[in-house]
């Protein structure tokens, strides 16, 4: 008796053994971000040192352990500010981008590029509108003044404490 291979099975096993890839989903650069967040007015990169003790106060505000990189700060014509940053979500980086009045309330967030398998809807507005107004005075805190999404918690998460660390950034190295 011969043995006929059976292509569903095939195709099922090549299937259920290939990896799960994350791809990478770019929603906006940089410049667009700039646009959508600070529009019509000129903005001045301006590049600040981040010294260790600067990196260790805003740790301690945000919990966030990835170094903050001050190269990707530029400064409105009307004082505002708008910031690139990036956090880990689940497994890989999520880069994104803040949008500070001049007294440093968020006046905007954008999701640059996003590459994890799930947790996408931290990119939909009526999530990041949550921000919108919060100052480092504020807790700026998972299930306190920022609400969850199921099935994205550790994107959330991250990019809550990203968003305070900013924020936290403003109030002590941007503000003067």
């Amino acid at each position: 008796m011969y043995w006929k291979p059976n292509p569903l099975i095939i195709i099922g096993l090549a299937a259920a053994s290939a990896p799960i890839v994350a791809h990478a989903k770019i929603y906006v650069s940089i410049e667009q971000a700039q646009k959508i967040l600070i529009p019509n007015k000129p903005l001045t990169k301006n590049p600040i040192i981040i010294t260790d003790d600067l990196q260790d106060r805003m740790r301690s505000a945000s919990s966030i352990r990835h170094p903050f990189r001050g190269d990707r700060i530029w400064k409105a014509a009307d004082g505002g500010w708008f910031i690139v940053d990036e956090v880990v979500g689940k497994h890989e980086m999520i880069t994104y981008a803040v949008a500070l009045s001049p007294s440093g309330a968020v006046t905007g967030i954008e999701i640059l590029d996003y590459v994890e398998s799930y947790g996408y809807e931290v990119a939909e507005a009526q999530w990041r509108n949550q921000f919108i107004g919060k100052t480092a005075a504020d807790p700026i805190k998972l299930n306190q003044d920022i609400q969850n999404i199921g099935g994205a918690t550790l994107s959330c998460k991250h990019l809550t404490d990203g968003v305070k660390r900013i924020a936290v950034l403003h109030e002590i190295a941007l503000k003067n």
